[in-house]
């Protein structure tokens, strides 16, 4: 074998290599090939916590070998093809071939050497393309390689055809790509890293840099900086300033990084890879200790200054040990200790409402939740009335979570300022957002507001926060619900919390693509508590306090202040950020949007099996058009934009066995890793009413074990039709949810409440359902109390889609308007007490069942 060039890469630790000579011929895997055997795989269908493993690191060989017959798509010029090859599970970097002239047959016979951790999911991503020297090259066809195929000690032979519309045999000779792995363990340390088997955080280089300080001041002084480059690193390329000189990097440790420092005229803005006087593996420094390296200098270009100038290098590797995110499924520390003072609260409650002899044992406490829609000042206002019922007939005690989404989060951020909320009484807390309500929203657009917003606005993007629309928006929107400045924070109201003394309240929204991709085909739910904020598709949640933090690998690599609550409440009520195909979606009828959804859903999973690679055409000039306009329409001009928490994990080999992953799917995207969040920079987070108006997810996921529900929905424009929808929702992805089946009677003509359950499956919980209807309480002023002739105009509450004073987009009410609102709403609860308490009963009993004892109940 003649080698005629060799090159390093220290970041991916490739090698290049051209061969002029010819290698012994593989077979297919499959014929013999090889006497390697595959190693046995396992995985849990359960994960649990997060786990600290530890497993060798591999070498991989990739030879691009040859393609056959390749057609140019230029008709002026021959095909001159070459591939590249990235795989960013082992560097950032994109690799290449040469390009091979004028060949339909080319033959490269190259190279190509990285480091994999095979408990990692590992996709090759190969792209053929054909050089153009006068317009961009042409990517014919991209391959995606599950390397999950090639094991160690084996040498694979793939022949890809490029015809991936045909029904052709998978190894055609006719337009093929001819490719050869071969793994093998390297010596040495091994990899650590910690998963909750779906994904996983892998063991990181730290390192750390001072650029002498009078070096620095010269420097500037001389229009010159110090350019510091570990190019696959989070922070890739740092530069001196006036107050900077000291920096840090991150890189996963496998990757071997580098650093790089070169001077560079302040005034230069080209960034390029080339001029560096220093060129520094950090393999070759001492682990955690402090190191003084000469930085070389051309008397050139600084005559004043040494030959030599220092800098100070650290560098530790940190273990994924300490995790600034949890890896888990299971409930956090903090909500499964509150749970349990919480339990002893309800027991309490159901004792005395039940008139019950005995205590109730831990495990014989129904697990209540309160799960209200969005709605804006509707809801916020009616959720009042809702609370104000369930507290008038000690039911609220009774009670363990409370949900929220758009609108309906306002109460609950205003209510949790008060660590006793739920056990005072609430006409302080409805007069004071009465006041909110009745006042004019004017001021909201005055110069001195205009003034304050560009303020805070301005030393958000300084802190490091990402500038979006939506952070104006949560400041108008906390001038129309407070007379100045929020100060509160999310994770203060954990201070309600530390007894067990209100229910735990959930703000839920959902995170979407920011282009390309429609709500409809990705679509994440996220859910916000006091203790944290969390993906329940993924298992990975962070501390409150840390949400928008910058997090590279399960680490925090840059702590920010944590955020008033107004910009939180801006993200929950996010109504900027729907692009134009949500619209298409959302104006067809509630059938149609249904049986769209469920049949794109059912034919993407059809459509998207997969065996172990898969094949991608670019579009011809008709599908070049449709792109450009699928653009139009699933671009979002005024989406928020918040640092992403997940960024960079890894996805684990066998994460699609894992059942709680595949339980709380919401993407078609799932056999593609490197298109889910992981890889994303910032998440797009958007009212969760632009999918499902529904807060019901986070209380359907199994540990949580709810028991009851009482819905309450706030929309105005179809009775039935939110709760349906999570209906139907849950039952395309299998999570056990009674069936909503109301009559025809019941559309017409809706009462105040309804239950709904499943006896045949004892995992779905008994859902209380409140639409948002006025019917008795037009002739009742109180249960059983009719209105007279002077107090029927308080039951004129319209409350229906038509000429109705409470729209979404309306922010202002009349005294009077309020007080209906607020008043039907606490009515409908007390009318349906019975109904309440013969659910929880029934959830009750439910438990009892399981391991009975006579607690000698009185009946409801």
């Amino acid at each position: 074998m003649q080698i005629r060039q060799l090159h390093a890469k220290y970041g991916a630790k490739l090698l290049k290599v051209w061969d002029e000579g010819t290698w012994p011929k593989r077979k297919l895997v499959g014929e013999g090939g090889t006497s390697a055997k595959r190693p046995p795989t396992t995985s849990s269908n359960s994960p649990e916590g997060s786990k600290n493993q530890e497993f060798p690191v591999f070498l991989l060989s990739v030879r691009i070998i040859k393609a056959n017959i390749l057609t140019s798509r230029d008709a002026l010029t021959s095909s001159d093809c070459y591939v590249t090859l990235y795989l960013p599970t082992s560097s950032l970097e994109k690799f290449r071939t040469q390009a091979i002239k004028d060949s339909a047959n080319p033959v490269w016979n190259e190279t190509f050497y990285f480091r994999i951790q095979t408990k990692i999911k590992n996709i090759l991503e190969l792209e053929v393309c054909d050089a153009d020297p006068v317009t961009k090259d042409n990517i014919q066809f991209t391959i995606a390689f599950d390397l999950e195929k090639v094991w160690p000690g084996a040498t694979i032979l793939e022949i890809f055809s490029l015809k991936p519309e045909s029904d052709a045999c998978h190894y055609s000779n006719d337009d093929s790509l001819e490719v050869e792995f071969r793994l093998s363990e390297l010596p040495g340390p091994v990899e650590h890293f910690v998963s909750n088997c779906v994904l996983a955080a892998r063991e990181l280089s730290i390192l750390n840099v001072k650029v002498d300080k009078e070096l620095n001041e010269k420097l500037l002084k001389a229009k010159k900086n110090v350019v510091l480059t570990v190019q696959e690193s989070y922070e890739g390329t740092q530069k001196t300033t006036k107050d900077l000189n000291s920096f840090c990097f991150h890189c996963i440790k496998i990757w071997g990084p580098v650093l790089k420092v070169k001077l560079q005229n302040i005034s230069c803005k080209e960034e390029n890879d080339s001029g560096y006087s220093l060129v520094l593996p950090l393999k070759f420094l001492p682990e955690g200790q402090e190191v003084n390296i000469d930085l070389p200098v051309k008397e050139a270009s600084v005559a004043s200054f040494n030959q030599f100038s220092p800098l100070m290098d650290t560098w530790s590797s940190q273990g994924p040990q300490d995790l600034d995110v949890r890896l888990g499924y299971e409930l956090c520390a903090e909500e499964q200790d509150f749970l349990q003072k919480r339990k002893r609260v309800v027991a309490d409650a159901l004792k005395k409402l039940f008139d019950l002899r005995l205590d109730l044992l831990e495990d014989e406490v129904p697990v209540v939740a309160v799960m209200a829609t969005g709605g804006g000042c509707r809801a916020m206002a009616a959720l009042y009335g809702h609370l104000l019922g369930l507290q008038k007939l000690n039911i609220l005690d009774c009670v363990s979570y409370i949900t929220t989404s758009s609108g309906s989060t306002w109460t609950m951020t205003n209510l949790y300022q008060n660590p006793d909320w739920s056990h005072k009484s609430l006409d302080e807390p409805i007069k004071a957002v009465k006041r909110q309500m009745l006042k004019s929203k004017w001021d909201i657009i005055s110069i001195e507001r205009l003034k304050y917003y560009h303020k805070e606005l301005v030393e958000r993007a300084e802190m490091g926060h990402i500038p979006s629309f939506t952070c104006l928006w949560a400041l108008v929107q906390e001038g129309v619900l407070h007379d100045g400045a929020n100060k509160n924070k999310l994770s203060e109201q954990r201070a309600a919390l530390n007894r067990g003394q209100n229910p735990l309240p959930i703000y839920t929204v959902i995170n979407v693509k920011e282009k390309l991709v429609s709500t409809f085909d990705f679509r994440e739910w996220v859910e916000f508590s006091p203790y944290e904020v969390g993906f329940l598709k993924y298992g990975t949640s962070i501390r409150t306090e840390d949400f928008d933090s910058q997090f590279f690998m399960g680490k925090i690599v840059k702590k920010l202040p944590e955020s008033r609550i107004c910009f939180l409440e801006g993200i929950w009520t996010n109504i900027f950020s729907p692009n134009l195909l949500d619209g298409l979606y959302w104006s067809s009828s509630p059938e149609e949007f249904w049986e769209r959804w469920v049949k794109d859903m059912v034919e993407s999973e059809d459509n998207n099996s997969y065996d172990g690679y898969t094949i991608y055409k670019p579009p011809s000039g008709a599908g070049k058009f449709c792109k450009i306009f699928n653009d139009i329409l699933t671009d979002r001009p005024l989406k928020e934009g918040t640092h992403n928490f997940l960024r960079s994990l890894d996805f684990c080999n066998n994460y699609l066995e894992q059942k709680d992953f595949i339980y709380w799917r919401d993407t078609v995207l799932d056999t593609s890793p490197y298109k889910l969040t992981p890889t994303e920079k910032s998440l797009c987070l958007i009212d969760i009413g632009f999918f499902v108006n529904n807060s019901g997810p986070p209380l359907l996921k199994p540990e949580r074990n709810v028991d009851v529900i009482i819905a309450l929905d706030y929309d105005m424009s179809e009775v039935f039709k939110q709760i349906e929808m999570m209906a139907k929702y849950c039952e395309v992805q299998g999570i056990p949810f009674p069936k909503v089946d109301p009559t025809e009677e019941d559309r017409k003509n809706p009462k105040e409440c309804y239950v709904f359950s499943d006896d045949d499956n004892p995992k779905a919980p008994i859902l209380v359902y409140f639409p948002l209807v006025n019917c008795t309480f037009k002739e009742y002023i109180a249960p059983g109390v009719k209105r007279t002739p002077s107090q029927m105009s308080g039951g004129e509450v319209n409350v229906g889609p038509h000429e109705s004073p409470y729209k979404t987009l309306n922010l202002t009410y009349s005294s009077e308007n309020f007080d209906r609102l607020l008043n039907l709403s606490t009515y409908n609860i007390l009318f349906s007490k019975d109904r309440i308490l013969q659910s929880i009963q029934r959830a009750m009993q439910k438990r009892l069942n399981i391991r009975p004892r006579n607690l000698n109940t009185s009946s409801v």
